[in-house]
């Protein structure tokens, strides 16, 4: 039997078959094929952004554009309108108030930001906060830019002399700097709490001019220094105050919008698991849903609404932020797969699972090679928790949706994943 094979290389995996969720449906059916610890709830890590971003998709449309706009009124003040864009950059600031310098808008009265697109809640709940210096997990809000991420430039000078310590772009931030020039680059950055609450210690050698990339710790300060610059940039003769309002409904035009679609931003979630990004698009949808500001319980609410709307039972799992990286999340691998399963019946099904990793692509770059073109998945890695979920055809044309969810302190991370792959092949060759 099928099943029989699934079974043997669980039992030959030396991992506890306690710590293994798996679920297998049929796609055109809905019908389960093989189960294990379907109904535990256990930590999904990143699978869990492909029922997030699919439930974000569904709410803002796939023609929804994050948008940043900038308005004149007719008293002469100008407003910014913020739209969380995740891929909205400092160049695109500057090209929003050249926009305003050639319509001939020198002088104005006031300068406005209407920030009113999400709450000011910029991380997640259960987020680690001593990995606040992680690139992978930066915050996310409203005043979104440039990734919310801060290249650190370290330079040698003469040898055995402290290094050069400094940001690319100016933004007040403290060092104690104990990196020496030597004859290799070897830097690492840590807090320093117990000299000052802010103050980042970075350590090492450094041979050639390198780099290292840090989260913003404060967002909107430096969206503000960003905003200052450009404005600066445009020749502008403002030196008043930057002010935070809400974009009258009247008496105002607009001078340019930045957009950038959502399909791209699915492609970078699902493939690269771009974690900024799908907490940004959870928490707009959730904003579009009650057509107010977008906070994680207007994300949940909309994403509840979405999996009743379809038979789904969300009171069996547990969301608390979009991309899975908050250990308070639990998932089964039973309602993973029913949602997979309804997601394949959905219009704009084609976009959602050809924006998915597949062997060679995204996060599935150097795995799962063996199945070619027959594997569209997400996976998903935290301590501890390895997972991999999505669609695969087999040797014989049937199509079915998995989930594989392996939450165990005991094993190796890489002795994790080559479980799911032998039982993703045990799948492909027998079913």
């Amino acid at each position: 039997m099928a099943a029989d094979s699934i079974n043997k290389v669980i039992a030959d995996s030396n991992i506890s078959k306690g710590a293994i969720s798996v679920c297998v449906k049929d796609l055109k059916t809905g019908k389960t094929v093989f189960n294990l610890n379907e109904d535990k709830p256990v930590n999904p890590a990143s699978t869990q952004k492909l029922v997030t971003s699919a439930a974000a998709l569904y709410a803002l449309g796939e023609d929804y554009k994050f948008k940043t706009s900038l308005y004149k009124s007719t008293n002469n003040d100008l407003y910014l309108k913020l739209g969380a864009d995740p891929y909205l950059s400092s160049k695109d600031l500057e090209t929003l108030f050249s926009a305003a310098k050639a319509k001939n808008i020198l002088e104005p009265k006031m300068i406005y930001i209407d920030d009113y697109i999400l709450d000011s809640v910029n991380w997640g709940e259960g987020w680690q906060w001593d990995d606040d210096l992680n690139p992978l997990m930066p915050k996310f809000g409203s005043y979104n830019l440039d990734r919310n991420l801060l290249k650190i430039i370290v330079a040698p000078t003469a040898s055995g002399s402290p290094a050069n310590v400094y940001p690319e772009v100016f933004y007040p931030i403290t060092f104690m700097n104990l990196v020496t020039t030597g004859k290799e680059n070897n830097i690492t950055i840590s807090h320093n709490s117990n000299i000052a609450p802010n103050m980042l210690q970075i350590e090492g050698t450094v041979h050639s001019l390198t780099n290292r990339i840090i989260p913003v710790n404060n967002m909107k300060r430096y969206f503000r220094l960003r905003l200052e610059n450009s404005i600066s940039e445009s020749k502008m003769a403002y030196y008043g105050k930057i002010a935070e309002k809400k974009l009258p409904d009247k008496n105002v035009y607009l001078i340019k919008s930045i957009e950038h679609p959502v399909t791209d931003a699915i492609k970078d979630i699902l493939q690269k698991s771009d974690n900024m990004m799908a907490e940004t698009l959870f928490k707009v949808a959730g904003g579009k849903y009650v057509n107010n500001t977008g906070s994680i319980d207007s994300a949940i609410n909309m994403f509840n609404d979405f999996c009743s709307k379809y038979g789904l039972k969300p009171e069996e799992i547990k969301i608390v932020d979009g991309s899975g990286v908050s250990k308070n999340n639990l998932m089964t691998a039973d309602f993973m797969t029913d949602f997979l399963v309804v997601e394949s019946k959905l219009p704009n099904f084609e976009l959602y699972k050809d924006s998915m990793a597949y062997p060679g692509i995204g996060t599935l770059t150097n795995r799962m090679l063996y199945f070619k073109d027959n594997l569209k998945a997400k996976t998903g890695t935290l301590t501890d928790v390895s997972a991999i979920a999505g669609y695969i055809k087999t040797q014989r044309g049937q199509e079915y949706a998995f989930d594989i969810m392996i939450n165990d302190p005991k094993s190796k991370p890489a002795d994790k994943k080559m479980l799911e792959e032998y039982i993703l092949r045990s799948i492909f060759a027998n079913y």
